[in-house]
């Protein structure tokens, strides 16, 4: 069940008394946006989180999700209750091997193309880019929802990690956020021409499968700015827009986050 909640956490130490205000939706696939002191230490479930200047920071919660996890700030500790969601699966029996398991060479090259990604994920810019509000980045139908599963064969495949909007060939795709591009390839085995983009304090937006690809990486780019346009490329089967989030190394369902970061 989705929970879009404000939590005001009292954290009382020895003084002075630190304050956290913490906004969003906590549950598997939940974003939550809290503002503290500059200069905090905030940890969850011990590893360390980005805060800007003005004591900004963004907590994100996998697919999978335990029930609970641990926010520490300044040391003092509170406890966060994670909700359960239901996540939809589908089984697909009598495919070729083929379409289920990649060869050693296709193996080897996804391998690196992930080493590349997660690289990417690894830069983590200090400015909160996502404060300007996000937007959808593309018009059409949602046709593939965050956290669905496939089983082929009975082989049980990585849970869906976006949200998939069909669309017509060529229909523009829009930058969600002001942010920098971290990513701008032409041709990932499963998401064909890629962009991604940093907006700030480990939030990253990713856009797959497009025809054609508008921004370099470095690029500064702006919230609604054409980045490039909807295509088939990689492993589609259909023109659509796989539009992905994530916080640090967590994905995020994009829904979620637009529901917390939406523009007003």
């Amino acid at each position: 069940m989705n929970r879009l909640i404000v939590l005001v956490l009292a954290l009382v130490l020895a003084p002075p008394v630190v304050a956290a205000q913490l906004h969003g939706r906590f549950e598997q696939g939940g974003l939550v946006l809290g503002q503290a002191q500059p200069g905090a230490d905030i940890r969850l479930d011990g590893h360390t989180v980005p805060v800007d200047d003005q004591g900004y920071f963004l907590l994100g919660f996998s697919r999978d999700a335990e029930p609970k996890a641990v926010l520490r700030i300044n040391g003092t500790e509170q406890i966060l209750e994670i909700a359960k969601r239901d996540w939809p699966v589908q089984r697909i029996d009598g495919l070729p091997p083929t379409k289920v398991t990649p060869d050693p060479a296709q193996l080897a090259r996804i391998q690196t193309e992930s080493q590349l990604i997660a690289s990417r994920r690894e830069r983590v810019s200090s400015v909160a880019w996502f404060m300007t509000g996000l937007v959808t980045p593309a018009d059409g139908i949602v046709s593939g929802v965050f956290g669905s599963q496939r089983i082929l064969n009975g082989q049980a495949r990585a849970p869906h990690s976006g949200t998939d909007i069909a669309a017509g060939l060529g229909a523009p795709v829009h930058a969600v956020g002001d942010g920098i591009v971290t990513l701008a390839q032409p041709d990932l085995y499963f998401t064909g021409q890629t962009v991604m983009i940093d907006h700030g304090l480990g939030l990253q937006s990713v856009y797959a499968h497009l025809s054609r690809t508008d921004v370099h990486e470095g690029d500064i780019v702006h919230q609604g700015q054409v980045i490039g346009a909807v295509g088939a490329s990689g492993r589609a089967t259909g023109p659509h827009l796989h539009w992905g989030a994530s916080w640090l190394n967590v994905r995020l369902d994009p829904q979620s986050v637009l529901a917390v970061l939406g523009k007003p």
